[in-house]
């Protein structure tokens, strides 16, 4: 009698079928590429341009927040980045479209993101340390 064993992959381990992501790191670069396009847009006042690079560096920085949902650290920073381009494109919109009203919106942006960044290195930082510090204390 021959038996054959018969080796089954799920969708996940079959190489041919899997996707593979980009590291956070190469999706920054990509960021800061798309982000200097539509600064340049904005300095050399092609509006069309400007208003093109808008939604793709605003979806970067928020597939890149996405990435770093699991650490914390990075995560509050992403998302002070997507704060910040969110001012940015914002300043850029009001500039080419609205004789640069709107800087109350900008400010606002700006101020919530530096908000966040105060919370996590003032309140948040500290408490992960002091609860790291507590658990190697009760370890030892």
């Amino acid at each position: 009698m021959h038996t054959v064993q018969v080796r089954t992959r799920t969708f996940a381990q079959n190489p041919l079928l899997m996707i593979q992501m980009p590291g956070i790191r190469v999706n920054e670069n990509l960021h800061i590429v798309l982000w200097l396009v539509k600064d340049l847009a904005w300095l050399m006042e092609y509006r069309i341009t400007g208003l093109v690079m808008v939604p793709p560096t605003i979806a970067m920085a928020f597939f890149i927040a996405w990435q770093c949902r699991t650490d914390r650290r990075e995560l509050v920073h992403a998302i002070a980045v997507i704060l910040w381009i969110l001012a940015n494109s914002t300043w850029m919109l009001c500039d080419f479209f609205y004789d640069a009203r709107g800087h109350g919106i900008v400010q606002a942006l700006f101020i919530a993101g530096l908000v966040l960044l105060e919370g996590y290195y003032l309140v948040m930082l500290p408490l992960e340390l002091r609860r790291r510090r507590d658990m190697g204390a009760t370890k030892a």
